[in-house]
């Protein structure tokens, strides 16, 4: 049985909502980042951690992709064309989304205070505002990848609530059906819940 270990108020929830969707056993430990139970399963003390058997695996996305692949669910087959587009949206989410909001927490609560430049979260809202209208632009489907959600869409999912926590622009309406759709899921109800 596998093992998270990461509070579902951090990028755990991604890995919770996906294990959920598979409909696959596993003990949530729902411990805050730096915790002892944390350190206990992976020394860098960042939060989720998946323990499957005597592996560990650290990283939402690397967690994400190892249980998509694994299970053969929300994901396309690695080696095709569309893995490859599904990838590019991964990184481009990573990239575009996920570094900007976490570039801005890391200036609102998680640097010591005398390294925070609060002004900086000017100029990320501003870029994810931007990078939102992009990607909202090329939305073509229901989901990023197909007509089906895959590993990008748990990420995109994830950082648009974590955007609208932390005060950043609203997403376009496209966005907002888009991630409307994927909230209506019973697992990522019931991740939510946990």
């Amino acid at each position: 049985m596998y093992k998270l270990v990461g509070n579902r108020a951090t990028r755990a929830f991604r890995p919770l909502w996906l294990l959920e969707e598979l409909g696959v056993p596993y003990e949530h430990v729902p411990a805050a980042p730096r915790s002892d139970e944390v350190r206990a399963v992976s020394p860098l003390g960042k939060v989720p951690v998946l323990v499957d058997g005597d592996d560990v695996i650290a990283d939402s996305t690397a967690i994400l992709t190892y249980l998509a692949d694994k299970h053969g669910a929300f994901t396309h087959p690695a080696g095709t064309v569309a893995r490859a587009r599904q990838d590019a949206w991964t990184f481009r989410v990573l990239d575009e989304v996920d570094s900007v909001l976490w570039t801005a927490a890391r200036h609102s609560f998680i640097l010591p205070e005398d390294q925070r430049v609060p002004e900086v979260k000017d100029s990320l809202k501003a870029e994810f505002a931007q990078n939102l209208e992009r990607i909202a632009g090329e939305l073509t489907s229901d989901f990023l990848a197909g007509d089906q959600p895959t590993v990008p869409d748990f990420v995109l999912a994830h950082c648009l609530g974590w955007a609208r926590n932390a005060k950043f622009p609203d997403a376009p309406e496209a966005l907002v059906n888009y991630l409307r759709r994927l909230r209506t899921r019973p697992a990522f109800e019931r991740a939510a819940a946990l």
